[in-house]
């Protein structure tokens, strides 16, 4: 289970993604896609083209720094 701050928001975007973005491209889709600011501490879920559809990354910006998280 993942225990998510009071307040924070998921966002998921739309369709599917190319998976090997990094970073630099997961905060660009953030910025033109939903419009938002992806270091606000909310978590973005992006899904990707696998034949299952069962491929995922989460961007999320904390006191640390950004991640990027595969589960």
């Amino acid at each position: 289970m993942i225990a998510l701050p009071s307040g924070v928001r998921v966002w998921l975007a739309a369709g599917v993604t190319d998976m090997r973005k990094g970073f630099d491209g997961l905060t660009g889709l953030v910025q033109q896609r939903l419009g938002q600011d992806p270091f606000s501490g909310q978590l973005f879920v992006f899904r990707g083209r696998g034949r299952r559809g069962d491929l995922i990354k989460i961007l999320a910006w904390d006191t640390q720094g950004l991640h990027v998280s595969c589960p």
